[in-house]
């Protein structure tokens, strides 16, 4: 059983962190092991995690190093691989875009994927099933690129071939640099995943619209 969180603030000059560390303190029952979150600023993905509670993992100090108007994030307990602070989550892989993701739940082919990965010439690096997770997805989007630009079927379409090739209960968020936030649950919807919005505090005359 684990915890998570997706936010995105359609204001790109606000900052997520602070929600998402009081989201996974909201859910901190779900999970104690370990707390993480990922952001996305100027290209750039920025990760804390780290084996703790959320007190524990995030400060004053470092919260500030998690800029941008989108995130994701995780409390742990763990069903499967270890608890070592590697195992802690999100999961982060460069290739392609630049990928981070969070997961609650628990494959049951966790290694015949991890073998069709390796064949695949991508490297995990822990026992993770989360981990075989976000490379499925990783190399399902690479597919579909063939030197064009990334289209939303295409994310639609990578979601539903991993449904076909992950076994098990899941619910899933994960951030794609310089595209957007993702969000997705099997298809049997074992897993709790709620989808929530809210007009923006703004001051203009059409605020737009946040998504958790």
């Amino acid at each position: 059983m684990c915890g998570i969180i997706g936010l995105f603030l359609s204001n790109s000059s606000s900052h997520v962190s602070q929600s998402l560390v009081d989201a996974l303190t909201v859910l901190q029952h779900r999970g104690q092991d370990a707390a993480g979150i990922v952001t996305i600023s100027k290209n750039k993905l920025n990760l804390i995690k780290d084996n703790g509670t959320v007190a524990d993992v995030f400060t004053q100090e470092n919260v500030t190093q998690l800029q941008g108007n989108i995130g994701i994030g995780h409390v742990r307990y763990p069903t499967a691989g270890g608890s070592c602070s590697a195992e802690a989550q999100p999961f982060y892989t460069n290739s392609p875009f630049g990928i981070a993701l969070a997961h609650n739940g628990n494959l049951t082919n966790t290694n015949e994927l991890a073998i069709s990965m390796a064949q695949e010439y991508r490297h995990i690096n822990t026992n993770s099933d989360s981990e075989v997770l976000l490379n499925v997805f990783a190399e399902e989007l690479q597919r579909r690129l063939r030197n064009r630009e990334l289209l939303p079927e295409d994310i639609f379409d990578a979601v539903r071939t991993l449904m076909r090739r992950c076994k098990g209960s899941y619910a899933v968020v994960l951030v794609i640099n310089t595209v957007g936030l993702v969000a997705f649950r099997d298809p049997h919807g074992i897993r709790p995943l709620c989808f929530g919005s809210r007009k923006a505090n703004s001051t203009s005359n059409s605020p737009g619209t946040d998504y958790a």
